[in-house]
């Protein structure tokens, strides 16, 4: 059985996207390996160093993530900041990672373009504080999206030099994790794009009715069809995409038609894809409110979770110390 590892931001709430993506698979995904699932809490302060609440987040992520399907008694749930040794391991890995490699990282390069007030320790030093999450466990397979392959493949140079420096075999070469069928895909309700919390163009998974309704009803469209069969441009195409994974067959195939034929009301539509959105969500949110509702369940979970991933986490560290030559007295 594969040893899987993968973070979860701390920051902002789960839409669609994020539903359809990663998520259904990681709901699977924990099944079939040894996951380890964690809340990057750490991750965070790297863009935004003075949060308003860093623990309501977390605890928003942890409850959502639960009710969409990971089971704390399946995989190890855990808030990364829970678990003292990973910066033991991330501080021990800096030792050995070199700036020249970790200014070149592309998304270190992309952060201080766009923030170049923020260029801090944390940012330059985000692959090795990545690496240490994942082969603290010491992971096979981490499923990361395009924007993380870079951080993989140094986690991959972190812990093949750890094993060539101390000529010792203790870290795997972590892959990705293929999940084995194509992610769907949920664009935004702007007309272009995936739908996203930076964006502002999402469905999330708590929205209540009345925002689901008000929120499609503006999406972007536009004035119809001119002549039967005619391609569908993006907007339009991706309310239909939407629709594909939320409604019926019966109900894509009908408004499918009704464009083919030129006789498409893009109110009705919208009206008809709003209130299936809020079918399929309904029970999550539920779920979502219940879970946030009990305090000292969501407590039990983090404590358990951390109890589980320090019991491999210090594993590790005690052998990495006891390799570089720290030892008591």
């Amino acid at each position: 059985m594969d040893i899987v590892v993968s973070g979860i931001r701390s920051t902002g709430k789960l839409h669609l996207g994020n539903y359809f993506g990663a998520l259904k698979n990681f709901v699977k995904m924990q099944h079939e390996n040894k996951c380890y699932f964690f809340i990057a809490d750490y991750h965070s302060l790297t863009t935004h160093p003075t949060p308003d609440d860093l623990h309501g987040s977390v605890k928003q992520v942890l409850a959502e993530y639960i009710a969409c399907g990971l089971d704390p008694e399946v995989a190890t749930l855990y808030v990364q900041s829970d678990v003292p040794e990973i910066p033991e391991l991330y501080l021990l890995l800096n030792m050995n990672a070199y700036l020249g490699e970790l200014e070149r990282c592309t998304s270190f390069k992309d952060k201080i373009r766009s923030n170049p007030n923020n260029v801090n320790a944390g940012l330059l030093t985000y692959p090795t504080l990545m690496a240490a999450d994942i082969i603290i466990h010491k992971a096979h397979k981490v499923p990361v999206g395009k924007d993380q392959e870079q951080h993989l493949e140094m986690t991959r140079t972190f812990a093949n030099r750890f094993n060539r420096l101390y000529n010792v075999d203790l870290f795997p070469e972590p892959a990705a994790y293929n999940f084995g069928e194509q992610l769907v895909k949920i664009p935004g309700l702007d007309g272009s794009g995936k739908m996203g919390k930076s964006e502002g163009n999402a469905i999330y998974l708590s929205d209540n009715p009345a925002t689901i309704r008000k929120k499609v009803m503006r999406a972007v469209s536009d004035s119809g069809p001119t002549e039967p069969n005619q391609p569908k441009p993006e907007p339009i195409q991706n309310l239909f995409t939407i629709m594909n994974v939320v409604s019926s067959d019966e109900t894509h195939q009908f408004y499918s038609d009704k464009y083919n034929d030129c006789e498409i009301r893009y109110g009705d539509m919208k009206k008809q894809l709003a209130e299936d959105i809020i079918t399929f969500t309904e029970p999550i949110r539920e779920r979502i409110e219940a879970i946030l509702a009990d305090n000292e369940y969501l407590k039990k979970v983090a404590k358990h979770g951390a109890e589980k991933a320090r019991e491999s986490a210090s594993k590790t560290v005690k052998e990495v110390r006891e390799i570089i030559g720290f030892r008591p007295f």
